[in-house]
């Protein structure tokens, strides 16, 4: 037998010792359990918000590296915005701008500006200059957030680049991105086209590696996953670390100033010009490192302002060999983390005295932050974040368990707050997957995630306060334990959400009688400053199934739907979660997106129905009905987006376009076919609209801009919305009465309209709902109805207007009951624009 090469005598001596000298020597104890507590928190992001603002505060106190002479930034200002009238600024001023910035000879001018719609007058002039080859332009390469953009219609690819950035996690721009592949396309950023086109005289070799881009004998190195204080950094493409040059990184002008000449030659000659919108309406704003301080005035820096940092770094880099920010290997992170350990470990081991500890230990923090902004200055990015808490950590042991505990338990109920509830929920997948094992059925769950959301809170925390609603918290808390198994993972997930894990379900009946049990809990009534309180909860449940890409957010997200579900249809009850609502809720999203893209697009389109006059037979005016020109699902029909304007208040800037673009197009007709009683507009009213403040205001300023008289234009509200306020009703209704308008009551007969007060509105028209046109007949009790609402309406001094007209017969009956005007697919379907012109010229008559 061969002796084994392994000396195991040796191996277990030197273990006896290394373990001795441990346990004889705290520090070094303190500092590998220190190390491995400080890395464990870092590992899940509990440190990378701290660090990244301790970064930050040692960028702002970094001396500015002054202007960049290279560079010229040519601002579009809220002055600038105003001067034009418009926004966004129209292709033939962006083409007299670069025309005007040629003039000076600039080496490239980089337009910051999406120019993929046209934006006239002056689109072809724009796209004739942009051919120029010293100009780049941007794309926007977009993400699941947000769509792309593409660039400019018969731009050279090799002079666009894309204004994505990278933002961190606090919404921070702390990242250059320089490069990107997608869909096996390769993208350069604005920054770098840029920076290339202003190079191409030196003909410096230019090379794109698997680890490096390389411009000359210059190389900007991949940024790592784990570069510096990041975990898990999103590493799509090129990345670099921004190195700022300072709060200024260029001379700015404005588009004012360049169009009326108000610049030296000397700023633009042999310059890389870069244009965009630094007006806060334009919404290209960002947070930089020096956007976070409390002293700074402005909230966001402009994207043209980071798009010039950007390429100050790659010239800077290239031309005067200025370092990017370097970072330790994460081995090289560890090693200063467990120094800085040890040096509170042998700190603490040295000074007993409570006051000299805390002072040598103050004294040890401000030389390590020291330390760290000194190697900040010679452009390297070594973490001060882990190494103070390594500090503290390794000084006071119980300030170990404080920090790990209150990093993952919520500081009210003592409960696991969301982060750790998802890592137990993630835990108990991985060692219960597949879900079903135990049972043999694919269908059977053996986990189920219960999300709690108490009913009505915020009326209880308003009504009582903010210590009361923390009391109500805790109660609930305790009752809502009383009903779980020891081994049942409870956490509070939100201010008034809470989530339950409950392992090896063996049926989901039982999931279902937990629901009814914390459902009664909650009925109970519980006393606040000695009043009881009653509150209820609404519970979403998911039960787990058998699929290996159910992430535990995934699954939160589903109960918390599920949760919302309930509360929907009616509070104080429970829902389980099924497919078709995640579709649902994305279909809202989705809708909701496109919604106010379509506001900000003018996608929306109105139809109008004539209005006829029983009277005699010819079109008295129209009613404004909007419809939606999906650019991808075509014609939307009101049912389907009018909600969801409602909800989200969207319909309070729709409702003004729709007001301004019928009073235009009304003007127009009556100029194009006037008559003896001039055509009128009907124009409906929501209750959103209805509650503006300056409603009134918006109206008459309306009817001033389209030039057409009050007396053509009828607002009409629905009888729910009239009968809301009836005292305020009043008073907006005698306002608007006073700009001559027309008032109506719409849809009549279906609400709960108080005759008491129906007389007290100063309205002109009542229109009764089509649910009784339709069913009108000789002998129908819907007949007498709309005969009772017509002599209502005339003894009122109203006049009356009968929706759904749909057969000859209707006609008759409504005329023969003296009702004044009708609408209805009998005489016409809402028309578009130019049908309805066509229409007038062909001058009917029913």
């Amino acid at each position: 037998m061969t002796d084994f090469p392994f000396n195991f005598k040796g191996m277990i001596r030197n273990g006896r010792r290394l373990l001795t000298l441990t346990l004889k020597h705290p520090a070094l104890l303190t500092g590998i359990v220190v190390t491995g507590l400080v890395f464990g928190v870092r590992e899940v992001g509990g440190l990378q918000s701290l660090e990244l603002s301790a970064f930050d505060q040692m960028i702002r106190l970094r001396p500015s590296a002054g202007a960049d002479p290279r560079l010229l930034v040519v601002n579009i200002t809220e002055d600038d915005i105003r001067s034009q009238n418009r926004w966004p600024i129209s292709d033939q001023v962006i083409a007299q701008l670069l025309a005007k910035l040629d003039q000076y000879k600039p080496k490239v001018i980089g337009l910051d500006l999406y120019r993929d719609v046209p934006q006239q007058p002056g689109h072809a002039t724009l796209l004739k200059q942009l051919q120029s080859s010293n100009v780049t332009t941007v794309m926007l390469l977009g993400d699941e957030d947000t769509g792309s953009v593409p660039p400019p219609p018969g731009v050279a690819r090799d002079r666009v680049g894309f204004s994505d950035f990278v933002i961190d996690p606090d919404a921070v721009i702390r990242r250059n991105l320089l490069f990107v592949t997608a869909k096996n396309e390769k993208y350069y950023s604005f920054a770098l086209r840029s920076s290339l086109q202003y190079l191409a005289d030196k003909q410096l070799p230019f090379r794109l590696d698997a680890k490096a881009l390389h411009i000359g004998t210059a190389i900007f190195p991949a940024l790592d996953k784990r570069a510096g204080s990041y975990q898990a950094l999103d590493d799509r493409g090129y990345q670099v670390l921004l190195n700022y040059r300072g709060n200024t990184v260029a001379r700015q002008v404005t588009l004012t100033q360049v169009l009326q000449g108000e610049l030296q030659p000397e700023w633009v000659k042999d310059k890389l010009v870069l244009i965009g919108t630094t007006a806060p309406s334009g919404k290209d704003l960002f947070l930089t490192p020096y956007n976070l301080s409390a002293t700074q005035q402005n909230p966001k820096t402009p994207g043209v302002l980071i798009h010039a940092q950007m390429v100050s770094q790659i010239l800077g880099q290239v031309l005067d060999g200025r370092a990017l920010l370097w970072y330790w290997s994460e081995p090289g992170e560890i090693a200063w983390v467990w120094v800085w350990s040890m040096v509170g470990g042998i700190l603490a081991w040295r000074f007993r005295h409570p006051g000299a500890l805390a002072f040598t230990i103050a004294l040890a923090g401000g030389g390590l932050y020291c330390l760290c902004f000194g190697i900040l200055l010679q452009s390297g990015w070594v973490p001060v974040v882990p190494a103070a808490i390594a500090l503290g950590l390794a000084t006071l042991g119980i300030v170990a368990y404080r920090l790990l505990h209150d990093a993952f338990h919520d500081a009210l109920t003592g409960l696991p707050n969301r982060a750790l509830f998802i890592k137990q929920l993630q835990w108990v997948i991985q060692h219960h997957h597949p879900f079903s094992r135990r049972f043999g059925s694919s269908d059977a769950p053996s986990i189920a995630v219960l999300f709690v959301g108490l009913d009505g809170f915020k009326a209880i925390n308003d009504s009582f306060g903010h210590r009361l609603g923390d009391q109500l918290l805790v109660t609930t808390t305790d009752r809502l334990k009383v009903c779980l198994h020891p081994t049942d993972q409870f956490a509070r997930v939100g201010g008034d959400e809470f989530a339950i894990l409950r392992r090896n379900v063996q049926d989901p009946a039982e999931v279902t009688h937990l629901a009814d049990q914390l459902q009664r809990q909650m009925t109970l009534p519980i006393q606040l400053d000695g009043q009881d309180v009653f509150s209820t909860a609404s519970i979403g449940i998911v039960l787990g199934r058998s699929n290996s890409n159910y992430a535990p957010e995934d699954i939160l997200r589903d109960a918390h739907t599920a949760m919302h579900r309930a509360k929907a249809s009616g509070k104080a009850r429970h829902e389980v979660f099924v497919t078709g609502m995640r579709v649902q809720v994305m279909t809202r999203l989705q809708l909701e997106t496109d919604l106010r893209r379509a506001i900000e697009r003018q996608e929306f389109r109105l139809h109008y129905q004539p209005l006829i006059s029983l009277q005699t037979g010819k079109i008295a005016g129209f009613e404004a009905l909007v419809r939606w020109q999906h650019p991808d699902r075509g014609l939307v029909p009101p049912n389907d987006f009018i909600p969801v304007a409602e909800e989200t208040e969207l319909i309070i800037p729709m409702g003004k376009w729709i007001t301004h673009e019928a009073c235009r197009q009304l003007k127009i007709w009556q100029e194009q076919f006037p008559q003896e009683q001039p055509l009128l507009v009907s124009v409906n009213l929501s209750g959103k609209q209805f509650s503006q403040l300056n409603l009134v205001e918006q109206i008459e300023q309306t009817l001033q801009e389209t030039g057409l008289s009050g007396h053509s234009l009828k607002l009409e509200i629905t009888e729910s919305i009239a009968m809301t306020d009836v005292e305020s009703t009043i008073a907006l209704l005698q306002r608007l009465k006073a700009l001559h308008l027309q008032l109506s009551i719409d849809d009549f007969g279906t609400g709960y309209s108080s005759l008491s007060y129906l007389h007290r509105f100063p309205t002109n028209t009542i229109k009764v709902d089509r649910s009784f046109v339709s069913r009108m007949g000789d002998e129908s009790e819907d007949s007498q109805i709309v005969q009772t609402i017509i002599l209502l309406g005339h003894n009122l001094g109203m006049d009356i207007v009968a929706e759904g007209v749909e057969t000859a017969e209707q006609l008759a009956s409504l005329r023969t009951l003296k009702c004044e005007y009708g609408q209805g697919f009998f005489f016409s379907k809402p028309l578009v624009t130019e049908a309805a012109t066509a229409l007038l010229k062909s001058d009917p008559q029913w």
